[in-house]
């Protein structure tokens, strides 16, 4: 899986860590020690975004803290039932998370845009996309979430939560659905107008032609320019899937108000083709469009 971190969510490693938590509770509630006047207010989602005042990240919303633990990866354990998986029937995903000390379940988690767990469900394929939350936690840290596997072959689901003591984690999990699987993808790149539910996406990269290491800034325009929404806490929600399905990354805009002109700042780790998917709100309905962007090696 991949190490590399843009300024936002990659897997496994995106600046997220944890404060060791204490081997007891106090009998009695403490009062919080007030942050030192010096202090330096950081958003766990976007490191880069800082302030010498408390109050909400400008990119996404969340709440600034004075300072980040040191990174620190927690363990997510997924399971299905039933454990004998056949194509088109229901099944029940369960995700726990685990110290990464005494391997302890979480129960208690921040809420990040919204929702205390995000999830996604990748086929090998690249045709299954799913955005959703999974229902949780229950008193023994465990999140659910019911689904019908549509085809046989592998799938990729990313788990990405924010326990709480730490800072936001993104991991992903395998799970096999027996039968003959697809074909891997082979997928020639993909700049053109997408035409969605309510919304006409169009796309251009800084590079035309991305590097691996290298940033690429990626803009969107929307139209109609009317009724867009935030969509769970951010004017769009990104997955970005490389075609291999190693590296998996989640991301938010760099720059967005609500109009039509949308930027995002990436670092493809590796030449490979990526799969897109971005999500936009437009008058209460949820638009979904993918591209394919081809990555080559720094010549």
């Amino acid at each position: 899986m991949s190490a590399m971190r843009p300024t936002r969510r990659t897997l496994l490693r995106r600046g997220a860590g944890a404060l060791l938590a204490p081997l007891a509770r106090p009998l009695f509630a403490q009062q919080p020690v007030p942050p030192p006047a010096d202090a330096v207010f950081v958003c766990p989602m976007d490191p880069d975004v800082r302030s010498t005042k408390a109050g909400v990240c400008s990119r996404c919303g969340m709440k600034l803290v004075a300072g980040l633990p040191d990174p620190v990866e927690y363990h997510l354990d997924l399971s299905v039932t039933p454990h004998a998986l056949k194509v088109g029937q229901p099944a029940r995903i369960t995700f726990t998370v685990h110290d990464p000390w005494k391997g302890r379940p979480v129960t208690h988690f921040q809420i990040v845009h919204e929702k205390l767990f995000h999830m996604f469900i990748v086929s090998q394929d690249l045709k299954v996309f799913v955005h959703d939350h999974p229902v949780g936690p229950d008193e023994n840290g465990n999140f659910t979430y019911d689904y019908k596997f549509p085809q046989p072959g592998m799938y990729r689901l990313l788990g990405d939560f924010y326990p709480d003591g730490a800072t936001p984690q993104l991991i992903a999990e395998t799970v096999i659905v027996p039968g003959k699987p697809p074909a891997a993808p082979q997928i020639p790149p993909d700049y053109s107008t997408k035409d969605t539910e309510n919304l006409r996406v169009e796309m251009r990269t800084d590079p035309e032609q991305p590097v691996s290491g290298q940033k690429t800034q990626m803009y969107f325009h929307l139209s109609p320019a009317d009724g867009i929404e935030k969509y769970i806490g951010a004017w769009a929600h990104m997955l970005v899937a490389s075609d291999d399905l190693i590296d998996l990354i989640h991301t938010h805009p760099l720059i967005a108000d609500g109009g039509p002109q949308l930027q995002f700042s990436l670092v493809f780790p590796r030449a490979r083709t990526f799969r897109v998917w971005v999500q936009f709100q437009r008058k209460g309905i949820v638009n979904t469009a993918h591209f394919d962007v081809p990555v080559k090696d720094l010549e």
